[in-house]
């Protein structure tokens, strides 16, 4: 599979990302929205092989001190060969000088995070707007 990794939003098909979010249940998310996070994010991955985007994820930074990592998914098939981990690995690299980099998992690939050297905090807090989503991942 040749995969090719890169950061240019500027020619993405909105639709073709639409579909990746709702290929893995995210159901929610409309161009709009799509085109807003990641025009507010600083740190973008971008995956494609043969033309097609099969993932993506974003990161927001101040560039020293703190970084978050969202939305890494895979198309389901294109998931299991490796294409989360070089989206990981190319988001990490660029936030190898940020002291501290957040990630909230989805429920069941903790481990996959675990792999790449990140460990739960011990602080960690957060506030949902969605019930749903607070009863999913709120304590």
């Amino acid at each position: 599979m040749d995969i090719k990794i890169h950061s240019d939003f500027s020619n993405v098909n909105l639709d073709e990302m639409r579909g990746i979010y709702r290929s893995v249940g995210w159901t929610k998310h409309t161009n709009e929205t799509i085109k807003q996070v990641f025009e507010a994010s600083n740190v973008i991955t971008l995956v494609t092989t043969n033309g097609r985007m099969i993932g993506f994820g974003r990161a927001i930074s101040d560039g020293v001190f703190n970084a978050a990592i969202y939305d890494v998914i895979v198309h389901p098939d294109f998931q299991k060969q490796g294409v989360a981990k070089k989206i990981m690995e190319f988001l990490l690299d660029k936030l190898s000088n940020v002291s501290c980099v957040h990630l909230i998992s989805t429920i069941g690939n903790e481990e996959f995070y675990q792999k790449l050297g990140l460990k739960k905090v011990k602080t960690g807090m957060a506030r949902y707007l969605n019930s749903e989503l607070a009863n999913e991942y709120l304590e």
